[in-house]
């Protein structure tokens, strides 16, 4: 298994592209505990910190796909480094001007979100530029998602440490600096300044027009979901059954959630798979929604993080399956808008879990409240078996998109014009 990660880091620039697409996206993995720790030492409210937290993160959902749209449309340095900047300096600004004005206030945390670069959906747009070989972008893909859950678990640690050793705003200017010069790595290396959507097709909707992506979307839509409202009925569970050690009890779940989501992605991309993704994908989403089921027994606090670990091992592989399939179903030229989509969607889906359980929680009780994620994954394996016949049309086959959306000379297929771009 590790050879063959190990494969993969060896190739050129794919440390590089891994490295600074991570340390780019530091910010934005970080933003709603920075705003919050930020908020509370400027004796703000809770629920000025939370409104500020939700308008950072749609902004940030209506952002990725646009700008990931310009990205297909214009190149990665052109839009990621501009963005990254734009999207620094308006989080700088609310760490200046602090709660002393709302306008400013949600207008710099709005702008931050909506300016973030999509440097997720770019890197998988450059990694079959970078390996050869169409099962080393597959393992990339588990590798990425990999990656995701590490810099997820992180990131709140360095948040955590800047402010012991400086202060909230301090940490607020220093981790988005940081991601500035993550982003210039990125688009500085010689695959990003040479990588070059294929010609698309005009059409306004852009990657969504294609019926198998969508498919895809509203399935991680219920996927999102699920991961919400964990981390919701998570509190609940820790306040009844961890006293005093309530907060170490909620922490050891995320942190064997994610814990499993490790090994599970690490073990999914270790090897080659044969078959369609998409029916791979199907296995995947119901072993993920059978191991949300356990959740509800609610066992002592040991055992629930042994279940908490359990019911994480299939969101790595499932995430990974679907970047294969994203790739498959994208309409050409839209590959970075296509997994922007995804991201944006699955963030959309874990908000509107967490706003979903807490209602049931306090209905119903904690049991109710791990049923949501149960019940979500099998509303995601549903979509995908009621679609199964688009989900398995896709519009290539074979090789990853590498010739398709890495051509230098920007060669036409006959059917479109140079002027055809959306």
């Amino acid at each position: 298994m590790a050879a063959g990660y190990a494969e993969i880091l060896r190739a050129r620039h794919a440390m590089r592209l891994l490295t600074g697409t991570l340390v780019g996206r530091l910010p934005n993995a970080t933003a709603a505990i920075a705003i919050v720790l930020f908020i509370r030492a400027e004796g703000g409210t809770y629920t000025l910190a939370g409104a500020l937290a939700a308008v950072y993160g749609v902004a940030n959902a209506i952002g990725q796909p646009l700008l990931g749209r310009l990205v297909d449309l214009r190149g990665q340095p052109k839009v990621q480094l501009p963005a990254a900047v734009l999207s620094g300096l308006a989080m700088t600004l609310f760490a200046f001007v602090g709660t002393d004005s709302p306008v400013w206030a949600y207008g710099s945390v709005a702008a931050a979100g909506l300016f973030t670069p999509p440097l997720e959906g770019g890197l998988r747009a450059l990694w079959p530029s970078v390996l050869p070989r169409e099962e080393q972008v597959h393992r990339a893909y588990a590798m990425d998602a990999i990656a995701q859950e590490v810099m997820f678990t992180v990131g709140p640690l360095l948040v955590t440490v800047c402010v012991s050793l400086w202060s909230a705003q301090a940490a607020l200017v220093v981790l988005n600096v940081i991601g500035v010069l993550g982003a210039l790595s990125v688009v500085l290396s010689r695959p990003s300044r040479e990588w070059r959507s294929a010609p698309r097709e005009a059409h306004w909707l852009g990657a969504l027009r294609s019926p198998g992506l969508l498919v895809l979307l509203a399935a991680f839509l219920f996927i999102g979901l699920a991961l919400g409202s964990i981390t919701v009925a998570g509190v609940s569970y820790a306040d009844e059954n961890g006293g005093a050690a309530a907060n170490t009890v909620y922490g050891w779940m995320m942190a064997a959630l994610g814990l499993g989501a490790l090994a599970g992605g690490s073990v999914y991309g270790a090897r080659q798979w044969s078959g369609p993704p998409e029916t791979r994908l199907r296995w995947l989403v119901a072993l993920l929604a059978l191991f949300y089921v356990p959740l509800t027994l609610m066992p002592g606090p040991v055992a629930m993080v042994a279940l908490t670990a359990v019911a994480g091992v299939f969101l790595a592989p499932c995430i990974a399956c679907a970047f294969i399939v994203v790739d498959r179903h994208a309409p050409r030229g839209t590959v970075t808008e296509a997994f922007s989509w995804l991201v944006t969607t699955f963030t959309v889906g874990a908000s509107v879990g967490t706003a979903v359980a807490g209602p049931v929680v306090e209905w119903g009780g904690t049991r109710w409240g791990f049923t949501v994620p149960a019940a979500t994954g099998s509303l995601a394996l549903l979509v995908l078996l009621a679609t199964g016949r688009v989900l398995s049309a896709p519009r290539t086959s074979g090789r990853v998109g590498v010739a398709a959306e890495n051509d230098p000379n920007r060669a036409v297929e006959p059917r479109f014009s140079s002027g055809d771009r959306a």
